[in-house]
């Protein structure tokens, strides 16, 4: 699943005419970078929630040949990140599942990100595994950090105050079934992090590569130039 469905306010005024997925950083769009990556990794069936401006980003997702774009409908009203997969479980299915936000992404390093965090899954020991880059890897953050991360790689939050260099990436694998019993309303998927934290079924893997977020005109310039530095280090590595 990929998240589309926000109003993209910061990124004003671009999402005045499109809806923040569609901003393109280095000439394509931002969620075709998500669905890209998916497709790379073996995925025929991706649902995308949609709300602000959704008849626009429809018409860019029917352009896709490469897989099956199944479209959650947000457009009565916004139920943010946690709502939104509960409306959308009955297309997601009962298997684990990729989950992606449209508006970060990364530049892979020696490694796909997606293909190390299934190889990392571990369902026997964790219900929801997140892609977690460090502040060293990162542009357009502005923030203190949302995770503490110990050897095996199991999360815990920040206390108040406190800094950590690692960053929650956009990307999870998760199971459907941290959703069944929750209502359809307007929430957000920290509640099912903080449920899993207590639980201690919440995981990390360690992001190969950059990471960027586009929620600024400005971190849109940031991207870009990020993304002209890595190939002009890939032309002479």
């Amino acid at each position: 699943m990929i998240l589309a469905a926000g109003l993209g306010k910061r990124m004003r005024p671009i999402t005045s005419t499109i809806p923040k997925p569609l901003v393109e950083v280095h000439g394509k769009a931002l969620i075709d970078y998500g669905l890209d990556a998916l497709a790379r990794n073996g995925v025929e069936r991706v649902v995308v929630n949609v709300h602000y401006m959704a008849d626009l980003l429809r018409a860019h997702l029917r352009k896709r040949r490469d897989m099956e774009v199944l479209v959650s409908d947000e457009t009565d009203r916004l139920l943010e990140s946690g709502g939104g997969i509960v409306r959308a479980l009955p297309l997601i299915g009962d298997d684990p599942f990729y989950l992606v936000n449209s508006d970060t992404f990364w530049i892979d390093g020696y490694r796909d990100n997606l293909d190390l965090m299934a190889d990392l899954w571990n369902p026997t020991e964790a219900d929801l595994l997140l892609l977690i880059a460090e502040m060293r890897q990162a542009t357009g953050y502005e923030g203190r950090g949302d995770f503490t991360m110990d050897r095996e790689g199991r999360l815990r939050r920040v206390a108040e105050r406190n800094l950590s260099p690692f960053i929650y990436a956009g990307a999870a694998i998760l199971k459907p079934d941290l959703f069944r019993d929750l209502a359809e309303e307007t929430f957000s998927l920290n509640r099912v992090f903080d449920t899993t934290i207590e639980t201690e079924r919440l995981f990390g893997v360690r992001l190969d590569g950059l990471w960027l977020t586009v929620g600024t005109p400005k971190a849109v310039k940031e991207a870009d130039a990020a993304f002209l530095a890595s190939a002009t280090r890939m032309q002479h590595a």
